[in-house]
């Protein structure tokens, strides 16, 4: 299949303008799926939680809707990250959509800094979405510091985590090929680029979005401009879990001696 991620700077607060960059950046891609940043339609840096509530929307909303049309146009499935309204609460969402509708949404667990005054933290752990005979997890920017998510979505089946992000520490891109490797899949991060200043904070975020092999390759990474990357992979591949001949990366584990 082809896959890969589209890299951009969202302006806050401008959302029909922010999804119309996309649908412009990704005109002429052929692809089977790409993975968009996470809250790609809004920008990150939310003031407050009422500023936050303004640019909520449920999956009926016109992010998902403008998505889903363009999964239609373009016969291209896409995991992409929003602010997701869930009655009174609100989520660090991320859906993946195809050009028959929704087929799942990951809410973030691990919030990152003063996201946790902002959103609620995801509570429904870690699934695993299949679509078109491939095995999808997904995860949001801070997930990739805890291994154990990326471990429970590998142990689960899954062959290509999806990795949405707003990356502003500069360590993700180089752990995530240790992420590939421990678990033997793909993952394909997409970060956005440029910078936020609002309400006194400050964050400069640093590109590098990427997709990485099971063997810890990286097939494609961006720098800090704004792109579209796609790469050929066959998530097959994520099935062999055999490091050498003699072991297994899942069989060898000895989960009763590890305590935690």
């Amino acid at each position: 299949m082809k896959a890969g991620f589209l890299q951009f700077c969202p302006v806050f607060g401008a959302k029909q303008h922010n999804l119309a960059r996309i649908k412009t950046l990704l005109h002429g891609t052929l692809a089977d799926l790409v993975v968009l940043p996470e809250l790609c339609s809004t920008g990150y840096l939310f003031s407050d939680w009422d500023e936050l509530e303004g640019f909520a929307e449920g999956l009926d909303g016109p992010t998902t809707m403008f998505m889903v049309s363009l999964a239609r146009e373009m016969n291209c499935a896409f995991a992409y990250g929003f602010a997701e309204a869930w009655g009174s609460t609100i989520y660090n969402s991320v859906a993946l959509v195809s050009p028959e509708g929704v087929i799942g949404v990951y809410r973030k667990v691990h919030l990152f800094m003063d996201e946790k005054s902002l959103f609620t933290a995801g509570n429904e752990g870690f699934r695993v979405l299949t679509h078109a005979g491939v095995a999808y997890g997904m995860l949001i920017c801070f997930d990739w510091i805890f291994p154990e998510a990326a471990r429970t979505l590998a142990l689960k089946g899954a062959q290509v985590i999806l990795h949405p992000a707003n990356l502003v520490l500069p360590h993700c891109p180089g752990a995530m090929v240790t992420r590939a490797i421990e678990n033997r899949v793909f993952i394909i991060t997409a970060n956005r680029t440029g910078a936020e200043e609002r309400a006194g904070k400050e964050c400069r975020f640093i590109g590098q979005s990427q997709v990485i092999a099971p063997d810890g390759k990286v097939l494609v990474r961006a720098q800090e401009d704004e792109c579209v990357k796609i790469v050929d992979i066959n998530p097959a591949q994520a099935n062999d879990k055999n490091i050498t001949p003699s072991n297994n990366l899942f069989e060898d584990r000895k989960p009763g001696l590890y305590g935690c």
